[in-house]
């Protein structure tokens, strides 16, 4: 684990825009080089249908990603990864293994909603 980074301006927080979504697909993406699927996240009429690339599959099988909630960066640039283009930077974090574990909230609040 490493340390924390060095500080920022609020504003710079601000600017990146973090929504919660609801995963609608979970696929399997084998031509991807590091282990992935592919999601299709709705995040509420604003934001609108994204689909990403995850590096999410020592932990979650694609049965359980479906109905999954899920927060993600929206406002980066899209990504090309092979054949998908990623518009989305799903979150999560490390375990001890570097397995990712999804960044999720404890109540229920409407896709769209956006961290601050």
């Amino acid at each position: 684990m490493g340390q924390a980074s060095s500080q920022i301006a609020f504003e710079d927080f601000e600017r990146v825009d973090i929504r919660i979504g609801t995963i609608l697909i979970a696929e399997a993406f084998p031509e991807a080089r590091k282990p992935a699927f592919k999601l299709t996240i709705d995040f509420g009429p604003a934001i609108g249908v994204k689909k990403s690339s995850a590096q999410v599959t020592k932990h979650y099988g694609l049965d359980e990603l479906v109905g999954r909630r899920v927060a993600a960066v929206v406002n980066f640039p899209p990504r090309q990864i092979g054949p998908v283009m990623s518009e989305v930077l799903c979150l999560g974090f490390p375990d001890a293994e570097g397995g990712v574990v999804l960044v999720d909230v404890d109540r229920d609040v409407p896709n769209g909603g956006k961290l601050f």
